[in-house]
């Protein structure tokens, strides 16, 4: 039952949660970035680590991940060739090989042209991402902040109802 019920209540605690507007954009950048990565991979485990080490919105992440990870096969065409063109590229052929004799790097999966350009394409739309996502979250986060907490759901899954009768109690 606690499986089922923690990512309803993560995300509610998103919606509810006293996160800044930056915060939640960085988690939507963040969910863009990993999103466009193929996962099963070190280099998934790698910025899933770093998400979860900054200070970022996890819930508005994980919404963010699980959307642009279905839209994602959509790009693999682009981060193909994007990828060949990188692994192709002469003045780089050093690189890879060296990179790919370390001992854990070939784990990243980075000799995939799709994972490589799949990152590279996440990568190149962290920054925008996160531009654009700030303003909208700085417009709507307080307003959506309290139309979430009017449902007794959400009150009930971050603890709310609890923390009233406890105090009444006293």
């Amino acid at each position: 039952m606690f499986l089922i019920v923690r990512p309803i209540r993560l995300f509610c605690k998103a919606l509810v949660a006293e996160s800044t507007p930056g915060q939640l954009a960085l988690g939507f950048a963040l969910g863009v970035l990993i999103g466009f990565v193929p996962k099963g991979n070190l280099l998934a485990l790698v910025l899933g680590m770093i998400l979860a080490a900054s200070r970022a919105n996890l819930g508005i992440a994980a919404a963010t991940i699980l959307v642009v990870s279905f839209i994602s096969p959509f790009f693999d065409p682009l981060s193909h060739q994007i990828g060949t063109w990188l692994l192709a590229h002469p003045s780089l052929t050093s690189v890879w090989t060296e990179l790919y004799n370390t001992p854990v790097m070939p784990w990243t999966a980075f000799n995939n042209s799709i994972v490589l350009g799949s990152f590279i394409v996440g990568v190149a739309a962290l920054y925008p991402a996160y531009r654009l996502s700030r303003p909208v979250f700085e417009k709507y986060s307080e307003k959506l902040t309290v139309w979430a907490k009017r449902f007794w759901l959400t009150r009930l899954l971050m603890g709310v109802e609890w923390a009233n009768g406890l105090s009444k109690t006293e």
